[in-house]
């Protein structure tokens, strides 16, 4: 448990320069165009303005530089993660950066374009394209693949985005920053769980620094983070097969979830009336604040996390034939 004595933005002191130094300070957005009629204020945190693209930039680094500060790893040391395609990009690009080897176990609902890039920032890309046969999912196969690496490959580490504190320590700048640019008004907090990494972190720095501020997960319907049954989810990087270690379920006020319908719906009314172009868990978060605001008060101020962006989800999301393949409808935005 990270305690109030840890409880700090600048919790490390290795300093890293060229791109890594451009992780972080990503703009908050007044959306006014969306929902006019509604009386409170919606702000959109855009972590797509982080230099890998995604709000993973932001635990990527962090876990690497306390694993170096802790001297549990040196520059030799394979670095090996299991992801759906953003911690990884980021992982790549803080790995490529130090000049570190980097294993990246995928799946096969990774995206094409994820894995494309995955290769070009100069990771080994490893695809898993069956499911665990004890649990039926991709994730499980992944964390037994990374396992073999490990056993296998001298001087390797599992960064662990799932258990790792560094990851969620990483989100209290996330939060300080958006507390920092409303003045300290911050009534709602809508954050989309995974890893739950992001949840955890800002949650934590609320309650020490923001007590009034409300923390709204947003789950995928078919997601077990919080005790529902599993189901089939296409969206990647929204919800989890698994509980994650990281979550606090203490720290979140309520739960809204989102069908992978719910984040098509978002992502293109986004697209066309703010003109902000996001992926599919973005989607979701906006759905569930939509879903949520009868339970928010006039004059509030409410931020939402987006944690990428959408050019990564041009071949599914935005794309009438496989929204079509997928759900027999386009969306009326």
């Amino acid at each position: 448990m990270i305690t109030s004595q840890t409880l700090s933005v600048d919790t490390v002191t290795t300093s890293f320069e060229g791109i890594l130094e451009a992780i972080g300070n990503t703009p908050l957005v007044h959306l006014k165009k969306i929902n006019p009629e509604y009386s409170f204020n919606i702000y959109a945190k855009l972590e797509s303005f982080n230099p890998g693209g995604s709000i993973k930039d932001r635990p990527a680094l962090n876990v690497l530089r306390e694993a170096l500060n802790t001297k549990k790893i040196d520059l030799k040391t394979t670095i090996i993660e299991s992801s759906s395609g953003n911690m990884g990009i980021g992982l790549a690009q803080a790995c490529g950066y130090l000049g570190m080897k980097f294993i990246c176990v995928v799946d096969n609902k990774t995206t094409r374009k994820n894995i494309e890039i995955l290769k070009v920032m100069g990771a080994e890309v490893h695809i898993i394209t069956e499911p665990d046969p004890e649990t039926g999912e991709y994730l499980a196969a992944r964390i037994k693949k990374v396992n073999e690496l490990l056993k296998i490959i001298p001087n390797s580490f599992w960064t662990n985005q799932y258990e790792n504190l560094a990851n969620a320590r990483s989100h209290y700048s996330t939060f300080s920053e958006i507390l920092d640019a409303l003045n300290g008004k911050l009534d709602f907090l809508f954050c989309s769980t995974s890893s739950c990494g992001t949840i955890r972190g800002c949650s934590e720095y609320a309650r020490k620094y923001a007590p009034q501020t409300r923390i709204i997960g947003v789950d995928a319907v078919g997601s077990v983070i919080f005790g529902n049954e599993p189901s089939k989810r296409i969206i990647p990087g929204h919800g989890s097969a698994v509980v994650p270690a990281l979550l606090n379920r203490d720290l979140i006020d309520d739960v809204v979830h989102v069908s992978d319908w719910d984040c098509v719906v978002g992502c293109r009314k986004l697209v066309k009336h703010e003109s902000i172009l996001v992926g599919g868990s973005s989607g979701g978060v906006y759905s569930a604040l939509r879903k949520y605001s009868e339970n928010i008060n006039s004059d509030a101020n409410c931020a939402m996390i987006f944690p990428d962006r959408g050019e990564r989800y041009l071949d599914t999301i935005y794309s009438d034939d496989w929204v079509l393949q997928n759900f027999k409808s386009i969306p009326h935005v």
